[in-house]
């Protein structure tokens, strides 16, 4: 059974994940649901594609909005819960080191940064269908979100370089181990 530690995994495109997700949550949770500054369909009636009014103070348009804002809530969560799964499955041992890691926190910043990126673009300037707070400077609030964006993908790049790996392990196999009850161990590459 091959068994790998944080420092022979590419763990990259599972802490993105978990960065997504984790970046959509605080998102959905802080700007929609305690803030109530926009829902996910808030600005339709004057967006950029044609669909139809679901304004928030009236119940019907409420409740099509409080709809989107929990398929957009599933999506986040399916997100972690993939993340999760891979972390899981690509680091097989000492996983208690991987939640102390720079790596898996960089490349998790540079996943919400990733979030607000394109969330930012596609649903407030693209589409327009909400904006992160509706009135006279709503357009310095969209373009906000996105300067914080890539403030936190340029943060969590930088941040996992310092534990001095950017990608996948080189050189050599991971560690292979023989059975469960401690055989022997032959290692290639570095621990």
């Amino acid at each position: 059974m091959a068994t790998r530690t944080i420092e022979e995994a590419d763990i990259r495109l599972p802490a993105i994940l978990l960065g997504v997700g984790l970046g959509g949550f605080f998102d959905g949770i802080l700007l929609h649901q305690v803030l109530q500054w926009h829902h996910m369909l808030s600005a339709t009636g004057s967006d950029n594609v044609g669909i139809r009014d679901y304004p928030v103070d009236t119940v019907p348009g409420l409740r099509v909005n409080t709809l989107w804002d929990g398929i957009f809530h599933v999506v986040t969560w399916v997100s972690v819960l993939a993340g999760l799964a891979l972390l899981h499955a690509r680091v097989t041992r000492s996983r208690n080191r991987l939640w102390r890691s720079r790596t898996l926190w960089g490349w998790a910043l540079v996943g919400w940064g990733l979030f607000n990126l394109v969330e930012g673009v596609v649903d407030h300037h693209l589409l327009g269908i909400h904006h992160v707070r509706e009135g006279a400077n709503r357009l310095w609030w969209d373009l906000g979100f996105l300067a914080l964006g890539a403030v936190l993908v340029a943060g969590g790049w930088l941040l996992q370089r310092r534990d001095g790996r950017s990608g996948p392990p080189t050189g050599g196999e991971p560690h292979v181990t023989e059975g469960r009850s401690g055989g022997t161990a032959s290692s290639g590459g570095r621990r």
